[in-house]
């Protein structure tokens, strides 16, 4: 039957492909992303505190996944109100940091039982911030921002929504005759292209189909956070990325889709490593820079109180049971008072900038 962008594809193929997946070229291209992904394991362990990590990296792919939908804001929003006075932030700035919640609340969910259509149900409504379910009504279509023209209509019918969906979950957990021989970078770029074509939510369907890649990789013991910066990758190939996507629809073109996500795994896996490497000097030099120039104030927990939250406020000091306030305030200032932070104050507030480490994070 002839695809029809205008008419629901209830068509839609269940998985496995009926293709060769893990061709030549594809083998090749996985033996480079499982390396450099298991050179950004090996570089995450090398920080102490995960929390760094945790704090950062997320907020920077929740930037890059929102403004794939063209939700856009600034790195510095984003951490000007990350885990304080998010109320405040604009429209945009509050959606983006609802994706770095609904990543930490996933992550947190694999302790308790393995992805599964109800994570995506929870990672949706987090992302949305309203009571989102499985599509039930028709008229659901993907249009051409500029032309407007249809270009994809998803199937319709809760029913046959949560079939796709059980058969994507098989899947992904490699319970489908022949797919727990198929390498789990390969799994989880068929499995993201599946659920996109599933589209099961009104909204949010992009971004929740990247935070479960991250979470695939993390239940496949690939990683043992969430921290590789994939959106990134999509970001800057916005359109080849959707075209991809397209062209396994119209074409069975599986192929140059795996080779797409293969790649933009080794680059972002690399380009993150090199970012962490780059975090674990700067903590090391700040460190050693407050315990020679503020010896009195110096201990590890401080330096990297700093990097957990780079925009720091003396309630984080308080918070962290480093120092009760006036101490912590004194902390903070003879911080400024040496260079390591700059103070600012917004509003009635004080706001401590690690300016290093933020340019860190925004350089390209």
């Amino acid at each position: 039957m002839t695809f029809d962008a205008s008419r629901p594809y209830n068509e839609l193929p269940a998985l496995p492909p009926a293709v060769e997946l893990e061709s030549r070229a594809v083998l090749k291209a996985c033996i480079a992303a499982r390396a450099a992904i298991a050179e950004l394991k090996a570089a995450g362990r090398l920080i102490p505190n995960q929390a760094v990590l945790i704090n950062t990296i997320p907020l920077l792919e929740a930037q890059a996944s929102s403004e794939i939908e063209n939700i856009v804001t600034t790195t510095d929003q984003m951490f000007l109100f990350a885990g304080a006075n998010e109320g405040d932030a604009d429209p945009a700035t509050k959606e983006a940091l609802r994706y770095r919640t609904a990543l930490w609340e996933g992550y947190q969910a694999l302790r308790a039982r393995p992805l599964s259509t109800n994570t995506a149900i929870q990672i949706c409504r987090a992302i949305k911030g309203v009571d989102m379910g499985i599509r039930r009504t028709p008229g659901t279509t993907l249009s051409n921002d500029r032309t407007r023209e249809v270009i994809y209509t998803p199937a319709e019918g809760e029913a046959l929504l949560r079939e796709k969906l059980a058969n994507w979950e098989q899947w992904m957990h490699g319970t489908i005759a022949g797919a727990d021989e198929i390498d789990p970078l390969v799994r989880m770029a068929v499995g993201h292209y599946q659920f996109e074509a599933i589209h099961p939510f009104t909204d949010g369907n992009g971004r929740t189909g990247r935070v479960i890649n991250l979470l695939y990789l993390v239940e496949q013991q690939l990683l043992d956070i969430p921290v590789l910066y994939l959106s990134r990758h999509i970001l800057r190939s916005r359109t080849e990325y959707y075209r991809g996507l397209q062209a396994v629809t119209e074409a069975g073109a599986w192929e140059p889709w795996l080779l797409y996500m293969l790649e933009g795994v080794t680059a972002t896996a690399r380009w993150t490593m090199n970012k962490i490497d780059g975090v674990q000097q700067l903590l090391q030099e700040t460190a050693e820079r407050i315990r020679r120039d503020a010896e009195a104030i110096y201990s590890r927990e401080l330096a990297e109180l700093i990097f957990v939250r780079p925009y720091c406020r003396i309630s984080h000091v308080v918070d962290a049971g480093l120092a009760k306030r006036q101490t912590a305030s004194t902390y903070l200032k003879e911080l400024a008072a040496i260079g390591v932070l700059q103070e600012h104050k917004i509003g009635r507030e004080k706001l401590f900038l690690n300016p290093g480490f933020i340019d860190l994070l925004k350089r390209d």
